[in-house]
């Protein structure tokens, strides 16, 4: 269980980018959404420990994590993917797997990962990861290094940003299948409806503060009739 107890951020310019946020997160899914600009990102930043939260507390499973490093916290257990991935030119992706995965993986363990994200193991085991890799292949390899560290507590920063449609579907089943097979919690960051439908539990967070936490039954409904005109999150749909 992670547990966020009155934390908050302020820039260096001074904005206060997230207020008093206090949260019990253990269920097997939850995605945190809200209108740009109102904090998400950054929760996930301090939650993986990217940057360090300016005020309150961060414990995982009853430990005090606030002043771990990002590797600290990865040996913990907390994986991050990020909305834009980061390229290692000279490392391939067989290398970033083996990394991830903290052990020797033979060819066909770790081409299985890349084949649950989708992709032609055989096309992409040797590639670097450097430009030539698009948008959308070098997220679904950040996914497939997630995958290959079994993370007991996951984050991922707009998944669905840069893939295509099938990608996307593909998606929503690596995230089924990781808390159905790894027990672990999946935390999203997401405007989209398909990904908001398959949560245990959303978090509306606006303008830094967490305005709604709770099951989806209760949280979904009144966010798929917010207006426009309010201001308030707006759910993109993926045309079929």
């Amino acid at each position: 269980m992670l547990e966020l107890k009155n934390v908050g951020f302020q820039a260096e310019d001074e904005k206060e980018i997230l207020r008093d946020v206090s949260l019990r997160i253990d269920d097997n899914i939850v995605v945190i959404t809200g209108p740009n600009g109102g904090g998400k990102s950054t929760l996930a930043k301090v939650i993986a420990g990217i940057v360090k939260p300016t005020t309150g507390q961060i414990l995982l499973d009853g430990v005090d994590i606030t002043n771990y490093s990002v590797t600290e916290r990865a040996k913990a257990g907390i994986s991050l993917a990020f909305q834009q991935p980061v390229r290692f030119k000279g490392l391939t992706v067989r290398d970033l797997i083996t990394i991830a995965a903290g052990k020797e993986l033979s060819l066909n363990e770790a081409c299985a990962y890349l084949s649950e994200v989708g992709l032609c193991a055989k096309d992409y085991i040797d590639r670097e990861l450097n430009a030539s890799l698009s948008g959308g292949e070098i997220k679904r390899i950040e996914i497939a290094t997630i995958l290959a560290r079994g993370s007991r507590f996951s984050v991922f920063d707009e998944p669905e940003a840069g893939i295509d449609l099938w990608s996307f579907r593909s998606l929503i089943r690596v995230f089924e299948k990781m808390q159905k097979e790894h027990k672990g919690t999946i935390l999203i960051i997401s405007h989209q409806e398909r990904i908001l439908d398959i949560a245990d539990k959303i978090i509306y967070i606006r303008d830094g503060v967490v305005e709604k936490y709770g099951p989806k039954e209760e949280v979904l409904p009144g966010l798929m009739h917010t207006s426009r005109a309010g201001c308030d999150v707006l759910m993109d749909k993926m045309e079929d």
